[in-house]
């Protein structure tokens, strides 16, 4: 028999839960692929170990951008992969997938994530909304009569939405994330220190350095950064401190803070009392930032709490969500 999963295709990293074990893959969303034969070399941790770092011949490729696929072959092929190497199908059936997507994603976006799941070896294939399934994932309640608000913060949006009784009541989807957090690092540094650094420089700094409120004088955080200068071409390195990379990332985060906001100012005022009570989830990779938990509680005035494994709530969401149909299918 097949076994079911439920795939978080993040812009980031691909999760995938199989029912009955739990989430069995965690692997960066990048493929490595030939130019000139167009063969694909490596899918997941191999290939991002080569961004940045490949020949003229070679194409370290992300293929979603923005939570939302921009190469449809390539993601079919690194899907395809994922699947087979998990040995999920069945010799006479194909495993039901669960797939989550951003809120706000357009009818053709949402055709080409079914197809591409399809195509990779999956029979029904189900599509749930990211905020939904992150929240089952964190185990919030969704199907009883009270509000709940979770903030998903991926690696190419953040989904912001208010549930009730199994479904969003409203909710906003935001291009800004954590690839939009290392690009703002890469810029401020060139800007500021004259020094050209890549992806894979700014998400260390992120994640080790990183805040979203600055520190105070005694516990200000620094790290060496090392790149090339943007005048000589040359390499150099410079030291960078936490308050700078807060710095940098303030506008993301008063961007997420606004869409969170906006969110808040159209539900009705009994599932506002609800949020007062029960606070806001943060989940995803953004929830690993430093202090961000209170930057967002000062801004919107209620507790914000953090999942206890943020990155794995979509996938382990949609894994539940997907047992949940395969019960009332039997019934």
């Amino acid at each position: 028999m097949a076994k079911d999963i439920g795939i978080d295709l993040g812009t980031a990293n691909v999760l995938i839960y199989v029912v009955g074990k739990g989430i069995v893959l965690n692997e960066p969303a990048v493929v490595a692929v030939d130019v000139k034969t167009e063969k694909v070399l490596s899918v997941g941790s191999e290939a991002y170990r080569m961004v940045g770092r490949t020949p003229s011949n070679i194409r370290a490729i992300r293929p979603l951008r923005d939570g939302v696929i921009s190469d449809f072959d390539v993601t079919e092929k690194m899907l395809s992969y994922f699947i087979n190497k998990l040995n999920v199908k069945g010799v006479m059936s194909k495993p039901k997938i669960m797939i989550c997507a951003p809120t706000n994603i357009t009818n053709i976006e949402r055709k080409a994530i079914i197809q591409a799941a399809e195509k990779s070896g999956g029979g029904k294939v189900y599509l749930e909304e990211e905020p939904k399934v992150a929240a089952i994932g964190a185990g919030l309640d969704i199907f009883q009569p009270r509000g709940n608000m979770v903030i998903d913060m991926g690696g190419g949006t953040s989904d912001i939405a208010v549930l009730s009784l199994g479904d969003i009541v409203a909710s906003n989807s935001i291009r800004v994330a954590g690839d939009k957090m290392n690009n703002m690092i890469v810029s401020y540094i060139k800007d500021k220190h004259g020094l050209i650094i890549g992806d894979h420089t700014s998400e260390r700094i992120k994640i080790e350095i990183g805040t979203a409120v600055k520190d105070d004088k005694d516990s200000i955080r620094t790290k060496e950064v090392r790149g090339r200068d943007a005048l000589s071409g040359m390499p150099r390195s410079i030291t960078v401190d936490s308050n700078e990379i807060c710095d940098a990332l303030s506008d993301a985060v008063d961007t997420i803070v606004s869409g969170a906001k906006d969110v808040l100012e159209v539900i009705p005022p009994e599932l506002a009392s609800d949020i007062v009570d029960r606070g806001v989830m943060l989940t995803g990779g953004g929830a690993l930032l430093r202090k961000i938990d209170q930057r967002i509680s000062d801004a919107l005035t209620v507790p914000v709490l953090i999942s206890e494994k943020p990155l794995d709530n979509v996938a382990k969401g949609a894994g539940a969500l997907l047992e949940h149909i395969d019960k009332t299918e039997s019934k």
